[in-house]
């Protein structure tokens, strides 16, 4: 388990890592909350790369930051779905408000 940050552009990458579970999701929104008023970011795009699992949790953390990014102009990029990950974002609806890039730099691109 394990989560790392970097600023690229304007946009808050978010590498995940490990299982997205109610553990990891209070850990990540921390975090993000943190880094989002450091930077001033309205963008951030979560790298799915290295998670094997994700639950609900992980679903609400996706729906409420883009809830709160969309007040203030902002939006919400995924990269490098796994097969398990797309199946849980078809299923809950996330792929309507979430948008899915090839890698970083189409989404620097087009968020």
């Amino acid at each position: 388990m394990g989560v790392t940050f970097k600023v690229y552009n304007d946009i808050l990458i978010v590498n995940l890592k490990g299982e997205l579970d109610h553990h990891m999701v209070r850990m990540v929104n921390e975090k993000i909350e943190e880094y989002l008023m450091r930077h001033a970011l309205k963008k951030i795009l979560f790298n799915f790369k290295h998670v094997n699992f994700m639950d609900s949790s992980g679903v609400g953390m996706l729906i409420g930051k883009y809830k709160s990014l969309q007040k203030i102009g902002g939006k919400v990029g995924a990269v490098n779905l796994s097969k398990q990950v797309k199946r849980i974002f078809e299923i809950s609806g996330l792929f309507n408000i979430i948008s899915c890039y090839n890698d970083e730099i189409e989404a620097s691109e087009k968020m």
